[in-house]
Parts: C-alpha cells; sequence; structure tokens
C-alpha cells in the first residue's frame, strides 16, 4: 500500500490542487456574479453551464484520450481551464461567463476521467477500497477548503481569479513530471437510462433529483449567502459548512444502509432534509445556527449520490456496475445543470429564502418516491447487499468500486469474448457449408 501511495503522491498532490481551485471558482463566479448585478436567473444560468460542461465531457473526453493520450489531454484540458477562469476575469459579461463555465465543465470532465483511471490502473482489489477513500478525503476537502481562500482577496478584484488559474497550472506539474506509466484505458460501454430505470426505478429517481440539490447548493449558496447580507468571511464559512456537513454524514448514513435497507436511508436522508429545509425557509436561521443547519442540510442531501449508487448496484452484477457508471453521472449532472436556473428561479420569484424551499421541495419529491416504491419491491437482504462507499458524481469513481472485482470483470470479459468468437467460427461454418452446397447443385 506505501509503495502504491509514493507512486501515486503526484497524482494525489495535482488532484488536491485541482479541487481546490475548483471549490474557490464556485463559490467566486456566484459571488462574483450578485455583486455585478447579474439578476438571479442569469446568475443560475450561468452555474449551470459547468455541469453541462460536465455531460459534454464525459462523452467525448474518452475519445479524445483514445486518440492522442492520457498525457496530452490532461496538459491540454488543464490549460483550457486554467485559461478559461483568466478569460472570467477580463469580461464580466453573463454570456461570456456561460460559455467559460462550460468549458471549465469540459475541461474537469477530462482531469477527473483521466486522474480516476490512473488510479484505477494503481489499484488492485486489497488496495482499491483505500486509494478511493483518500481520493474521495481529497475532493471534499478540497471542496471545503477552496472556500477558506475566498478570503485572501477580495471578490471584486481579478486576484482570486488569478490565484484558481495558478491552482490548475500548479496541478500539471507533478503529474507530467510522474515517473508513472500512463494506464490503459478503455471507453466503458453505457446503459440507457430506460434500461437502469428498469432495473432501480428510485436509484435512477434519487441520483436525477440528487443531482438538483447538488447545483442548488453549489450553484446557489453563495448567492443566497449574499442576499441575506453575508461577508465574504461568513459565505466561505456557509459553503464550507454545507459541503464539509455532507462529508461527515457520508459515513454514519453509510454504516445504516449496511446495516438496514438502503431505500429506509434514502427515505429517511431525503425526508430529514426536506423538513430541516422547510424549517430554515420558515424561521430564517442566521449566527451559528445558520452554519449548523448548513452542515445538517448538505449532511443529509449529499450523500444522496452515494446512497442511490449502493440502491442501484444492489441489483447489478459487477461488470454492469461498471458500464452503468455513465449513465449515473450522466443522471446527476443533468440535475445538477437543471438545479442551478430552477432555483434562480424560485428565488427570483419568492425571494432569498426560496433557496431552503426549493431544496426542501425537491427532498420530499425523492422521500415520496422512496416511500412509494418500498412496499412495492422486497428489499436485498443484508447478507447479500454491496458494501456503502463514498462517492462523488465523477466519471469514473464506479470503477474504483471496492465491489467491483477485478477478477470477476475479466472473467466476464473473457467468457463473452469466447461466445462472440464461438459464434463466429459457427457463422463462418454455416457459409462454407452453404457455399459447397451451392457449388455441388452447380455442378
Amino acid at each position: 500500500m506505501l509503495g502504491i501511495l509514493f507512486n501515486c503522491w503526484a497524482l494525489f498532490f495535482g488532484m488536491g490542487l485541482i479541487m481546490l481551485g475548483n471549490g474557490l471558482q464556485g463559490t467566486l463566479i456566484g459571488l462574483r456574479a450578485s455583486m455585478e448585478g447579474f439578476g438571479t436567473i442569469a446568475t443560475g444560468l450561468v452555474m449551470s453551464g459547468y455541469f453541462l460542461g460536465l455531460i459534454a465531457g464525459c462523452r467525448i473526453i474518452p475519445i479524445i484520450v483514445g486518440r492522442v493520450g492520457h498525457i496530452r489531454t490532461f496538459g491540454a484540458l488543464a490549460s483550457l481551464a486554467s485559461t478559461a477562469i483568466l478569460v472570467q476575469a477580463i469580461f464580466v459579461n453573463p454570456w461570456v461567463w456561460w460559455m467559460m463555465r462550460l468549458i471549465t465543465g469540459f475541461s474537469y470532465a477530462g482531469l477527473f476521467i483521466v486522474a480516476e483511471s490512473w488510479i484505477n490502473e494503481a489499484a488492485d482489489d486489497r488496495t482499491r477500497g483505500k486509494l478511493l477513500s483518500i481520493y474521495m478525503l481529497l475532493s471534499f476537502g478540497g471542496l471545503a477548503g477552496g472556500q477558506s481562500l475566498l478570503n485572501l482577496f477580495s471578490p471584486s478584484s481579478f486576484e482570486l481569479f488569478v490565484l484558481v488559474s495558478l491552482l490548475i497550472s500548479l496541478a500539471v506539474v507533478p503529474i507530467l513530471l510522474s515517473v508513472s506509466r500512463a494506464p490503459q484505458f478503455d471507453v466503458l460501454e453505457n446503459v440507457s437510462i430506460l434500461q437502469l430505470y428498469r432495473v432501480s426505478p428510485l436509484g435512477v429517481f434519487g441520483m436525477f433529483f440528487g443531482g438538483l440539490t447538488y447545483g442548488a447548493f453549489l450553484g446557489m449558496g453563495a448567492v443566497y449567502a449574499a442576499d441575506i447580507g453575508l461577508s465574504v468571511k461568513d459565505i466561505s464559512l456557509f459553503m464550507g459548512s454545507l459541503i464539509f456537513g455532507g462529508f461527515l454524514f457520508q459515513y454514519p448514513l453509510g454504516w445504516m444502509s449496511d446495516t438496514l435497507d438502503p431505500i429506509r436511508v434514502i427515505l429517511f436522508s431525503s425526508m430529514g432534509g426536506a423538513i430541516v429545509s422547510f424549517a430554515a425557509m420558515y424561521y430564517s436561521p442566521a449566527g451559528l445556527l445558520l452554519y449548523l443547519i448548513a452542515a445538517i442540510i448538505g449532511g443529509l442531501a449529499m450523500p444522496l449520490y452515494a446512497l442511490c449508487c449502493v440502491h442501484i448496484n444492489n441489483y447489478l452484477t459487477p461488470t454492469q456496475m461498471v458500464a452503468a457508471s455513465g449513465t449515473i453521472v450522466l443522471l446527476s449532472a443533468t440535475g445538477a445543470a437543471i438545479g442551478s436556473p430552477l432555483t434562480a428561479f424560485a428565488m427570483d420569484i419568492f425571494g432569498s429564502e426560496a433557496f431552503y424551499g426549493s431544496i426542501g421541495g425537491v427532498l420530499s419529491v425523492i422521500g415520496g418516491f422512496a416511500l412509494w416504491r418500498y412496499p412495492k419491491r422486497a428489499g436485498v437482504d443484508t447478507e447479500e447487499q454491496g458494501d456503502f462507499v463514498v462517492m462523488v458524481a465523477s466519471p469514473m469513481t464506479a470503477a474504483l468500486n471496492p465491489d467491483v472485482a477485478l477478477d470477476e470483470i475479466e472473467g466476464a470479459v473473457e467468457e463473452d469474448a469466447a461466445d462472440i468468437i464461438s459464434s463466429f467460427e459457427d457463422l463462418v461454418s454455416d457459409l462454407k457449408t452453404a457455399e459447397e452446397e451451392e457449388d455441388s447443385n452447380l455442378d
């Protein structure tokens, strides 16, 4: 394990810097857009550009990697993401910012794909879970830590934009200079949303609507905090509380999902988050209570992605888990892309407190669907359930899941290949027989 960590130190260090930059720029863009008077709806649309780019990147980047390789792809996309944030510092315009957020999301999708496939290449069945845990710690820690960087300079100036660009640019150096060999990369087969829905209706439903809340958090959280008059320091604390709460609640809810039926945990998490969100909308918490409420809402809502992954994977084989990962990310990212403008629209009509109301409404829908589905399908026995794994909506994390045993995947692939070869040989034999019969008839 220590040897693998030593070989991957450059990758983990680089990803930590990238996630710091990602956490900082998401809050910075929302706050600066509010300062520039973009309007709530325009800001929501700008923030949705990142998730649209993420969707496009998940589909296109694997093709690019297959043609030019990991190293060139990683370097080019990091340069693109570093440039996009600087363009936003120069041209303060909603349409320009939306396009740059689209490019940023596209670039980050590629950075995630390359980095995670690199980690997956270094892992085996004994170390995959530990490496995934370190990667998730870096992801959540970077997102939360990026909020504190907001206090270094004024969001109304250009310094923070330059800082994000520096973090992304520096992240490339250790990765490109690493002596580790580039991984073998296979484009994952995707299953359709309809196919996945037939396997796990609640998982698909929860993944999409959970993405709505994720988009609301990251897209409009800073705008809400600015609207209620928080200082830059307090805004960073508010956003950090949302993300850190999501990290803290992952393991308790994961333990519950391993002990109970995951449907019950999804029901508890969604309905609990809805109740707290509606209470926050009604009472308008302030002071220390504001950050505590944010941590609880984030803690109950953000783990829904991993909980829904557990529920879906309970009904899939290991090979199907990997094939379904692209569809799972697509569902979550599509929901997040809609979540930002939808929440912005609600806030524009009903006021800033609709931030909590929209989150509460979406979580109520998930809880209601879970309650409706619960008696319709018997849960998987606890002994047969897969273990809870902390995961985020990222293109390749399903392949890092320790439940996905490499030997099972390789065995299944070998069996499929053998079946295809056998079928092809039978087809060739039939064609030869038919040709011989035709020649015999002509004679």
